[in-house]
């Protein structure tokens, strides 16, 4: 239980972050073929966070506790290297980093919802966040890949386009070990 509410915890602070880096990619990339696709990242995180909400709830906690609550670095790792991503990256590095992570944070969240369900007994309401995102967008692959082929038109770097994908998944796996290392 103490795992689920770092989870919790975690994840408030991550969709923080990733509220704002949305925002920025919508402002950097809003006007060009990717800026729908951005818009619809950045609601879904939204509509993430009131559900987190919903779970958090669930376990007992309110969203002063999640406030309060204090980030892990190995967690927050994530969503630094999306807002640094957010900030300079080119479209072909975001576009690559997400096509590579957000299929593994799906998984890992569909997984996480039928142990809830099985384990703990909690409803299709309470787990509603895990749900959320082990179902993947319309046209998402398709939507990433127009990204990199924007950004490659527009000069991007192929290595840095693999170092983005590499890293961001990296730091998605220090996000569960830490979690996992939670006491």
């Amino acid at each position: 239980m103490e795992n689920l509410k770092g989870f919790v915890g975690e994840q408030y602070n991550i969709i923080q972050s990733d509220l704002r880096s949305d925002a920025l990619l919508v402002n950097r990339f809003g006007a060009t073929q990717s800026g729908t696709f951005l818009r619809e990242i950045m609601d879904g995180e939204a509509q993430a966070l009131s559900l987190l909400l919903d779970f958090a709830r669930a376990l007992g906690l309110n969203e002063n506790q999640l406030q309060e609550y204090e980030p892990q670095p190995g967690a927050q790792a994530y969503s630094s290297y999306v807002a640094s991503l957010a900030l300079y990256g080119s479209e072909a590095e975001i576009g690559a980093a997400f096509l590579v992570n957000f299929p593994s944070f799906g998984n890992n969240t569909r997984r996480m919802s039928a142990a809830l369900q099985r384990n703990y007994g909690l409803t299709q309401h309470d787990i509603a966040f895990f749900d959320l995102f082990a179902s993947p967008m319309p046209d998402f692959e398709c939507n990433t890949l127009v990204m990199i082929q924007v950004g490659l038109d527009h000069g991007a770097n192929p290595r840095l386009i693999k170092r983005a994908a590499r890293l961001l998944q990296a730091y998605e796996k220090l996000f569960w070990d830490t979690i996992a290392e939670q006491k």
